[in-house]
């Protein structure tokens, strides 16, 4: 087994809880300056996470339960990326005026990865601008030598076309790397990549089936601020409420 040289992040749940109080609070937003009286609940949003894709979540609840004032058959792609965009504006601003805390362990993670010489990479289906507002600058001081986001693939996850296009343009093996994720499609998507994979659940997705992933954790944790639990992983990690970057690859070196 190679030694660890990479780590890839997924970005909503991961880096920033965004889905409950951000992405959410930006449709519901949105839909309300579009004129519409939508307005998706915390349950209701956690079974749309099961779709990849703001827009294509947007589109699964037009064709399900309808918006709350028609839209022309013929209109409706492009009134669903105009919503879309303003969406972004707004969730995007959401995490300019810190209003969206980075996840307990994760900026002290990533330092940690950096010192170890080891390549730090962003893998998400959020918009790219949503995903430069945090690499560029609430993470500014972190060295990210890829950001993969948006439309770049074609397949969102549980499909793996994300982490093997990371893969490719880093020249890394699958072994070689570990995953960040915190959901049962980003679990899936990881592993299809032959990859290795830590698991950080936050509220959306800690009853989800994410038994696939190799250490699991409910955050990577703080020494002086919130700590994790763990769920798998095994007595080798010694694992006392903080996951650190040494810790990870040694277990995987194991």
């Amino acid at each position: 087994m190679g030694k660890i040289k990479a780590v890839f992040f997924d970005q909503d749940g991961v880096i920033i809880d965004t889905e409950r109080d951000g992405h959410r609070v930006s449709f519901n937003m949105t839909f309300k300056e579009f004129g519409f009286t939508d307005e998706w609940s915390v349950d209701y949003y956690h079974d749309l996470l099961q779709i990849a894709g703001g827009k294509e979540r947007m589109k699964h609840h037009l064709q399900t339960r309808g918006f709350s004032k028609p839209i022309p058959p013929d209109q409706a792609d492009d009134l669903i990326k105009e919503m879309h965009k303003r969406k972004t504006a707004i969730f995007v601003e959401l995490i300019e005026t810190g209003k969206l805390p980075l996840r307990p362990g994760i900026h002290r993670f990533m330092k940690e990865a950096m010192q170890a010489g080891m390549k730090i990479g962003v893998c998400t289906t959020s918009n790219e601008q949503a995903a430069k507002a945090i690499t560029e600058k609430i993470l500014a001081d972190i060295k990210f030598d890829i950001v993969l986001a948006g439309d770049v693939v074609s397949h969102k996850k549980p499909d793996p076309e994300i982490y093997n296009l990371a893969l490719t343009k880093t020249g890394f093996k699958p072994d070689e790397v570990m995953v960040v994720e915190d959901s049962r499609n980003g679990v899936l998507a990881a592993k299809a990549a032959g990859t290795h994979v830590i698991v950080t659940t936050n509220s959306y997705t800690e009853k989800e089936d994410v038994s696939g992933g190799d250490i699991i954790v409910t955050c990577l944790g703080d020494q002086d601020g919130e700590k994790g639990h763990l769920t798998k992983g095994g007595k080798s990690l010694k694992f006392d409420g903080v996951l650190h970057v040494k810790q990870a690859v040694d277990y995987f070196a194991g």
